[in-house]
């Protein structure tokens, strides 16, 4: 099918799924917890747009709260808690060596042809933007995990688990033309609540070991008393 040919909802929604996925693989090569951040922060500005985009083309008014309080947490609040936290631990000017890189983003390639590769049988017949959307919005997740999994900073994990939740997020929005005010609302308010939680266990961690450097917890123990 010539996406040329296609109209320009579907051209533009098409463009911002590769520009979602493109962010989560900058954010899976990234070394420096600043710019890892601001990569997260531009991914959650690209949901915004996308958010926009559907209530102005599907005409759903609603979806325009929802890109409101996309861009307030996921582009402002988010973003500068953990920038706050990094310069706090004075962490900006620390570089995390990834164990062979190379691999890393070979195997984040490879999650995102496995996602193409799982849905498609299922989704077959189905619209571009559907394929392209649930596709992008797969391998988001899977990339999120492997930046968990990959990085030693709890600053990662969180962003990790954030774009896990931008993934789902880009497929309920796109996929099925936004999701009922309530759970749009309830989701904003989970999503509030986990970066509270975080903000707590970051300073919990920062009291006992004065770093966010999750490997060092392996290297606690019990005192027997």
């Amino acid at each position: 099918m010539n996406i040329a040919s296609q109209d320009f909802y579907t051209q533009a929604i098409l463009s911002l799924s590769a520009l979602v996925g493109l962010m989560s693989f900058l954010m899976l090569a990234q070394g420096r917890l600043l710019r890892l951040i601001f990569v997260f922060a531009l991914q959650g500005f690209l949901l915004t747009l996308a958010t926009g985009l559907c209530a102005y083309s599907l005409g759903n008014p609603h979806l325009l709260i929802s890109a409101a309080l996309t861009f307030s947490l996921k582009v402002i609040f988010i973003p500068w808690m953990l920038q706050k936290q990094v310069l706090e631990m004075n962490m900006h000017r620390d570089v995390e060596a990834l164990k062979n890189n190379t691999a890393l983003m070979l195997v984040g390639a490879s999650l995102m042809v496995f996602s193409y590769y799982v849905l498609g049988p299922i989704i077959h017949g189905s619209s571009m933007i559907m394929l392209n959307a649930l596709a992008v919005s797969l391998s988001v997740v899977f990339l999120g995990l492997l930046l968990m999994i990959s990085h030693r900073q709890a600053v990662a994990h969180v962003v990790g688990f954030m774009s896990i939740e931008n993934g789902l997020f880009f497929a309920a929005i796109v996929a099925t033309h936004g999701m009922p005010m309530v759970v749009e609302l309830g989701v904003a308010f989970d999503v509030l609540v986990a970066v509270i939680l975080f903000g707590i266990f970051f300073l919990h961690i920062r009291t006992s070991i004065d770093s966010l450097d999750v490997d060092l917890l392996n290297r606690l123990h019990e005192v027997d008393r």
